[in-house]
């Protein structure tokens, strides 16, 4: 019996379960065409939202050895400007693309969804987290409410898969969880970035120029993976983790967790894009070794014990 890395969640078909994470390399449709030829099984774009938005002023991002902060405020080109680089990203014919969009009220998310589903995209994700966004960020995705209006205003507006991106920084991300896939949410991201401070030790001011921004890289994977682990059991919805894969050892002990697929970011700071074969190469490698067939026999296998 041979092993296969497909994947399917919610009706997209993936060749396999590695995910590029948005914000990383999706400001164009070359970036993420590279991404997909270097092995991803999907792509998801920069968070995009009805207007052009220009972002912070730098400093933006600041390594801090346990992974990246970042405080870049959402700057995109809007979505209607974005949709030729959908056009230049599918251009193969081939690349699963899934757009990140954001916006303050679910109106609004609800039409920026329409508009890069009508680009061609293949799925959304819904960002309710960014924690360094006033308005449209951590606090939208800490309302359980507030998530259930918006993921069933989403559902209204399109027909393609909606996945929501679920925040840490809450007491019980189960409540998110459940408040999403209640209101018809295809699947669930966890997690988004944790929010964290960096400060100059010579200046006493903090680096980044928001102050604060969200962590991602290997200091999150223990919260992301526990965050995978408790919405997966909360929901019967796929989950998809993201947070600290930097291997395919990490990319299996998500899936174990309960993921049916994983997002990779940073990791393509350390790696390059080679992360990609790595973690799909290692993953068949783990399979075949422990006799599985297929990645779905591994997801959630942990909440045996």
């Amino acid at each position: 019996m041979g092993t296969s890395l497909e994947t399917e969640i919610a009706g997209l078909k993936l060749r396999n379960p590695t995910m590029l994470s948005a914000g990383i390399l999706g400001l164009s449709g070359v970036s993420l065409r590279a991404v997909w030829e270097a092995g991803a099984g999907a792509v998801v774009t920069k968070s995009l939202g009805l207007k052009a938005r220009m972002g912070h002023p730098n400093p933006t991002v600041v390594n801090v050895g346990c992974g990246f902060i970042n405080s870049m405020g959402l700057p995109n080109p809007g979505v209607e400007e974005y949709a030729e680089e959908i056009e230049t990203a599918k251009s193969s014919g081939e690349t699963v693309i899934i757009a990140s969009v954001y916006g303050a009220l679910p109106e609004e998310l609800a039409e920026a969804a329409a508009r890069v589903e009508k680009a061609g995209v293949d799925a959304v994700e819904l960002n309710l987290s960014c924690p360094n966004v006033e308005g449209v960020g951590m606090e939208v995705g800490q309302d359980p409410r507030l998530v259930q209006n918006i993921v069933k205003a989403v559902k209204r507006a399109v027909d393609v898969p909606v996945f929501a991106k679920l925040t840490p920084n809450v007491s019980d991300i189960k409540v998110l969880a459940k408040a999403a896939a209640d209101a018809g949410a295809d699947g669930l991201v966890a997690i988004n970035t944790i929010r964290a401070i960096a400060i100059d030790l010579e200046t006493g001011r903090p680096i980044l120029s928001s102050k604060l921004g969200g962590l991602s890289g290997p200091a999150v994977k223990p919260v992301a993976l526990r965050c995978v682990y408790e919405a997966s059991q909360a929901v019967s919805v796929p989950v998809i983790g993201c947070g600290g894969v930097t291997c395919w050892q990490d990319a299996v002990e998500f899936l174990l967790a309960g993921a049916s697929a994983v997002q990779i970011g940073t990791a393509i700071a350390y790696r390059g894009l080679d992360i990609f074969g790595e973690v799909t190469s290692g993953l068949e490698r783990y399979l075949r070794r422990r006799g599985f067939g297929g990645v779905g026999e591994v997801v959630g296998l942990s909440h045996r014990y």
